[in-house]
């Protein structure tokens, strides 16, 4: 008989630079309303993936905690969900390497993310750990046999690694143990593109500032972004099918309807054939009545770092009392002899 697993969700995003709108959209939003879904939540900031490429240690833990203030600031309650930076679960690293004795490395170098961050590059002279990035990924997934997680489409690929590694290592071994984890994709603005061209997405790593709404902004430099915005000169079409060859504007009614939690047909029925001169404005509006309120909030709990430490090691203690046993057991599995002995 199947082994049925406790419905727990399970998210990572890593610490390696500002979060942006695009993050809020994609993520954090829909990690806050998934606290009132009744499903256990569980969500990491995922410091040993950012390392996978080189990180200057003193800003890794300014931007750890960054992101565990967005986090709380966009609102993720720590006391009831999890929310951990992942070196403080060794587990994660353990079973990583238990995963990377059952993946393939074939498996790894089909990952288009690793293809495409090694693109025009010599991939010999990247980490081994940016190529084993999804196995630590699956770990930290079914570490707490996971059942669900929220992915973009840009992470649909990996998901399904671990689903594939899940499904080897209980083949391997005999064993119903691991869950066959199911990705949730939803959401208007899943993935929010660049505010100055809507055919590539909105990324912390762009050199143009104005390309993208960090979490850290101002009012002024919110609303600032939104009216310098790329668009077209048409106006709002009457429905949602006049958006599909014109990236700039469906970008920005997607935001809309991210930030608003209207649909698109919605968006579009309200302002059907308004210019973006009536457009933006309400745009800019509605972001600022949403983002401004996290970045203030942000900034309050950056001027106490101990405190946002206090939050981690609490959610890590919790995340560590579910791992732990799953990896026993997974080392039971395995055939490890774990004696107790001189182990503190």
């Amino acid at each position: 008989m199947a082994t049925t697993f406790k419905p727990r969700i399970f998210s990572g995003i890593q610490p390696s630079g500002g979060l942006t709108l695009g993050n809020y959209l994609g993520a954090l939003k829909r990690f806050v309303e998934k606290q009132d879904e009744g499903i256990e939540t569980i969500y990491c900031l995922v410091d040993l993936h950012a390392i996978t490429v080189w990180q200057d240690p003193a800003r890794l833990r300014h931007q750890t905690r960054e992101a565990a203030a967005a986090f709380i600031a966009a609102g993720i309650d720590p006391k009831r969900s999890i929310l951990f930076n992942q070196s403080q679960v060794s587990g994660h690293a353990e079973l990583a390497w238990i995963f990377n004795c059952v993946a393939r490395i074939g498996w790894m170098y089909r990952m288009t993310q690793f293809k495409d961050k090694t693109a025009g590059k010599n991939a010999e002279n990247s980490s081994l750990g940016l190529l084993a990035y999804p196995s630590l990924m699956a770990a930290d997934i079914l570490l707490y046999h996971a059942t669900h997680v929220p992915v973009g489409e840009d992470q649909k690929q990996h998901l399904e690694l671990t689903r594939d590694i899940a499904a080897k290592f209980n083949h391997d071994y005999g064993v119903d143990f691991f869950p066959i984890t199911e990705p949730v994709i939803e959401g208007a603005a899943t993935r929010v593109m660049s505010l100055t061209d809507g055919t590539k997405k909105m990324s912390k790593s762009d050199p143009a500032d104005n390309s993208r709404i960090n979490l850290t902004d101002d009012a002024d430099a919110i609303a600032r972004k939104i009216r310098r915005a790329k668009t077209d000169p048409l106006p709002l079409p009457e429905t949602a099918e006049g958006l599909k060859d014109r990236p700039d504007a469906r970008n920005l009614v997607n935001i809309y309807a991210g930030l608003s939690g209207l649909t698109v047909d919605q968006v579009v029925a309200e302002f059907a054939g308004a210019q973006f001169g009536t457009f933006k404005p309400k745009l800019a509006d509605l972001a600022v009545s949403v983002l401004s309120p996290i970045s203030t909030e942000m900034n309050r709990l950056m001027t106490d770092p101990s405190e946002i430490d206090r939050i981690l090691g609490e959610g890590a203690d919790r995340a560590d009392a579910i791992a732990a046993p799953i990896l026993e057991r997974t080392f039971e599995i395995t055939g490890m002899i774990r004696s107790r002995h001189g182990r503190g």
